[in-house]
């Protein structure tokens, strides 16, 4: 719908002769947010600015009434190209480079982690969301179930999402997902260095007659491709990474180590408790307290 919605303003912006920028003046926006809603790549247009991108192109109402429709979408048009290839997938080989993949989240992560999203409109919208993530996590552990191969960045495991207890659960239930016979985690450790998906994360689904698609997302736009060519490059990319990472065994030992960290780490001091303890201790060691902004001069030396 959201597609649809892109297409139909794009063909009325046209016919009325109208450039981007026009349009969005008209419409008291940017030029930007109208290209974003062309492509699809932004927020979806709220109500308001719908109204008035339909005045300003002589819609007649069409846009209007085509919005009720976008606003039901739970997720963006180009995650679910992907979703609909893993729901047939037979392997599925995933790197995450920013979070935990959807596949293997607890539900308080996952709701911690979609509560930042920046389509995210309502509540209900959430606990939606929420639902059809945990849902997907069904087919996994069915008896034709996919093979899945993760690699994890370091970074996912030590980048705290929700609370301390949430986070120590994910990590919990990553070490119980390994288990399963047809689940494979490795971890790419920082000490790797840089590599050609840095800020990207990847999927790689291959379907029942062979077929494999490559998907690539960035925080606010994925996506898909089917090209063999495209296809292939990509997995020789997964390939090298997995090449750079922890072997299984060691990938979940240092999967326990962080875990076993989030539980019995110690609270971080404030700024202000940190500069208070730096007071004491500099009257402790020299005897004096360093006035904020004040330069210390050193005592002068003893004449002979």
């Amino acid at each position: 719908m959201a597609a649809l919605f892109a297409t139909r303003l794009r063909r009325l912006r046209l016919n009325a002769g109208l450039t981007q920028a026009q349009l969005g003046r008209q419409a008291h926006t940017h030029s930007t947010r109208i290209n974003q809603i062309e492509r699809t790549t932004g927020a979806k247009p709220t109500l308001e600015l719908t109204r008035a991108l339909d005045e300003a192109v002589g819609a007649d109402d069409l846009l209007v009434e085509l919005w009720p429709y976008i606003q039901q979408e739970v997720f963006p048009y180009w995650s679910r190209a992907v979703m609909e290839r893993l729901e047939r997938a037979t392997d599925i080989r995933q790197y995450a480079g920013s979070t935990i993949p959807g596949l293997l989240q607890t539900e308080g992560y996952a709701r911690a982690l979609l509560s930042l999203g920046r389509t995210l409109e309502s509540v209900e919208q959430l606990a939606e969301r929420v639902a059809a993530r945990l849902g997907r996590q069904v087919r996994l552990h069915q008896a034709d179930g996919p093979k899945l191969w993760a690699i994890l960045d370091e970074s996912v495991l030590v980048r705290p999402i929700g609370d301390g207890d949430e986070m120590h659960d994910q990590l919990a239930r990553l070490l119980e997902t390994a288990r399963h016979p047809r689940i494979t985690l490795q971890v790419l450790p920082l000490s790797s260095g840089g590599h050609s998906l840095m800020g990207r994360s990847l999927t790689m689904a291959r379907l029942p007659n062979g077929a494999e698609s490559a998907y690539v997302e960035v925080a606010d736009f994925g996506q898909l491709f089917d090209e063999p060519a495209e296809v292939t490059a990509y997995s020789v990319t997964y390939d090298r990474l997995r090449a750079l990472s922890l072997p299984p065994s060691l990938s979940l030992d240092l999967i326990r180590s962080v875990m076993e960290g989030t539980r019995h780490a110690e609270r971080i001091p404030s700024r202000s408790e940190r500069r208070r303890l730096a007071q004491v201790q500099l009257q402790q060691s020299g005897g004096r307290r360093v006035r904020r902004g004040q330069r210390h001069l050193p005592s002068p030396r003893p004449r002979p």
